[in-house]
């Protein structure tokens, strides 16, 4: 504890010094944002694609940019590779993802991937994807890989920059990816109300924890995270549990989608906020900014060692249930 205490202070009084010396006017040529990618991770990130690509043999790798404020316009974007004497441009697609060429001398001069847009307003992901994955799912082991590229090269941002240094350093793409405090966020095509998971005969429904961030963020605490404005798209996978094989399939059942069988009917006389609220008391509620609310109710495990039973209602901006959902525990 120690040791890391001398070095926050350390790294404050590091960060205090350069304040000041960077206190008079001066002109620049170019300004990297202090989150603008490193090029060299980013080719660090292509590389562990390359040694993990047995989790998907057949897929390939794209980086994607996502918006983090709501007033992020990700429409026109463009993207260079600079260092002190190299600019390259990167072509953007129409979906907002984009490949590396490696450039030795960009290498060399440890250059940055650079946004038209304040860096501090996007999030970055890599984007794997196989073959044959039918449309509206996700395979267990592309998200694997997409989770250790990820970290790998550094995408995940966060505004608190002092903090994220320190992260760095006590962080690497096995602590993240293969243990289950590891949290890496994952976005879904579209608002989510339900995850399923089917790996041959056996499947299971993620629990309200993998989703929406855990289900803990605050307005304090949001603009920390990647999840910003993609909150109700946002979940956890199982990339760690490797009782899950790599080509477990995740199907998601969005926001807006009619019920489906799993669903359960909400009775007349719970089927707004207000009843519901009086008939089964407070819930833990996680608000998003379309107006739905999701509501989490938990009941006793059947078994000692077993998680809690969740009934999770899903309301609309009228406070009028949309559906509901029972998770029974195991």
């Amino acid at each position: 504890m120690r040791i890391l205490t001398t070095l926050l202070t350390a790294l404050l009084l590091a960060a205090g010094v350069a304040v000041a010396q960077t206190a008079p006017s001066v002109t620049v040529a170019a300004t990297r944002d202090p989150v603008d990618k490193s090029y060299r991770k980013m080719l660090a990130g292509m590389d562990i694609f390359e040694r993990q690509h047995a989790l998907a043999p057949q897929a390939t790798l794209r980086f994607q940019l996502l918006p983090r404020l709501p007033s992020t316009q990700l429409d026109g974007i463009t993207l260079r590779v600079a260092g002190d004497s190299v600019s390259l441009p990167v072509p953007v697609a129409a979906d907002h993802t984009f490949t590396l060429e490696r450039n030795a001398q960009a290498v060399n001069e440890d250059a940055a991937l650079i946004a038209s847009r304040k860096t501090s307003t996007l999030t970055w992901r890599a984007q794997v994807r196989s073959p044959n994955v039918p449309d509206g799912m996700r395979r267990l082991g592309d998200l694997r890989l997409e989770c250790l590229v990820g970290v790998e090269a550094g995408l995940l941002s966060n505004n608190a920059q002092i903090f994220a240094w320190l992260g760095e350093m006590f962080t690497s793409p096995e602590r993240v990816c293969n243990t289950a405090q590891g949290n890496y966020l994952f976005f879904a095509e579209r608002p989510v109300f339900a995850v399923t998971l089917r790996d041959g005969g056996r499947s299971a429904v993620l629990p309200f924890r993998a989703l929406y961030a855990g289900g803990t963020q605050t307005r304090s605490t949001l603009p920390y995270c990647d999840c910003q404005v993609l909150l109700d798209r946002s979940y956890y996978a199982p990339v760690w549990d490797r009782t899950w094989s790599d080509d477990t399939l995740l199907s998601f059942e969005d926001m807006d989608s009619p019920a489906g069988p799993d669903d359960s009917a909400v009775a007349a006389d719970h089927n707004t906020t207000a009843l519901m609220r009086a008939r089964l008391g407070p819930a833990q509620v996680v608000s998003f900014d379309s107006g739905y609310q999701a509501w989490r109710y938990s009941y006793p495990p059947a078994r000692n060692d077993g998680e809690p039973s969740e009934f999770m209602v899903l309301f609309g901006p009228d406070g009028v249930a949309r559906k509901a959902r029972l998770r029974e525990s195991l």
